[in-house]
């Protein structure tokens, strides 16, 4: 019997039979030729030192899905850095408590406590691959923070989402030969509307400045046209939900769910989407 042995160039690679941390195994064929001329192949299999292991769990065989490009990951970074807080309260927070002076406590924290905590959230998620609460399997005791933190973000995307539906009524009220917030003769306008171009800086009898009892047209659109505010006697009296901005949330929480319903491969485009 003639034994004819392949080229090296002839290996080829099967699928294992799922061992953990083992992807292929290497297969030599070989060319058997009996007397009789009748050819047939057989295998051999070369294990290595790692396909001598356990066949893996379920868990361990799932595979965590990972950015498409590297700007991906900073897009989401800087989203996940920068929101309304801070480009729209931090202004009005540095003026408040003192202008320039508040930016020095505010930097000195920001250096030994905000910058250490975001870049040991990434890292932690970034090396083990884990959501927010499953990565504290390396320290159960604090798996707690771990649940904090999706608290924390489902609070959060409550009132961030009422924003951008807001934003989005903006956005379908814009949608006219003429802004609505630019005049005093809608049907939401009150006594008290004024137009800012009529506004110069006239004094009462008394030394109050007329302005201070005037809202200008855009004013008045966000707290009587948008949220109509003047139909409530209070805090205690919340109203009915005005089904305009109900369809706006709705249409928001569709595009949030879209946008993640593939996990980091759909959120990725998005954000390149956003940013261009």
């Amino acid at each position: 019997m003639n034994i004819q042995v392949l080229p090296d160039h002839k290996l080829s690679s099967v699928a294992p039979l799922k061992p953990c941390n083992v992807e292929k195994k290497e297969v030599q064929l070989i060319l058997v030729k009996d007397q009789n001329g009748v050819q047939y192949t057989s295998s051999t299999i070369m294990p290595t030192p790692s396909t001598h292991g356990t066949p893996c769990t379920a868990e361990e065989l799932e595979e965590r899905e990972t950015w498409g490009k590297k700007i991906d990951f900073l897009l989401s970074v800087i989203g996940f850095a920068v929101d309304l807080a801070n480009v729209w309260r931090f202004p009005y927070l540095c003026y408040k408590n003192g202008g320039g002076a508040f930016l020095i406590p505010y930097i000195l924290f920001l250096v030994i406590a905000g910058m250490p905590l975001f870049y040991m959230e990434l890292a932690l998620g970034q090396y083990n691959r884990e959501g927010a609460a499953t990565v504290w399997k390396i320290c159960p005791v604090f798996k707690g923070v771990g649940y904090t933190v999706i608290i924390i973000a489902l609070y959060v995307g409550f009132y961030y989402n009422v924003i951008i539906a807001w934003s989005l009524y903006y956005l379908f009220s814009s949608m006219t030969s003429e802004l609505p917030w630019l005049h005093c003769d809608n049907a939401w306008n009150s006594p008290n509307c004024t137009d800012p171009k009529l506004l110069n800086g006239s004094f009462l009898g008394n030394g109050t400045s007329y302005a201070k009892y005037k809202m200008t047209p855009a004013a008045e659109f966000y707290e009587r046209g948008v949220l109509h505010l003047h139909e409530s006697r209070g805090i205690q009296d919340l109203g009915m939900p005005r089904w305009e901005l109900v369809l706006c949330l709705v249409a928001v929480v569709f595009l949030l769910y879209f946008s993640l319903w593939k996990g980091v491969k759909s959120s990725g485009k998005v954000l390149l989407t956003h940013c261009a």
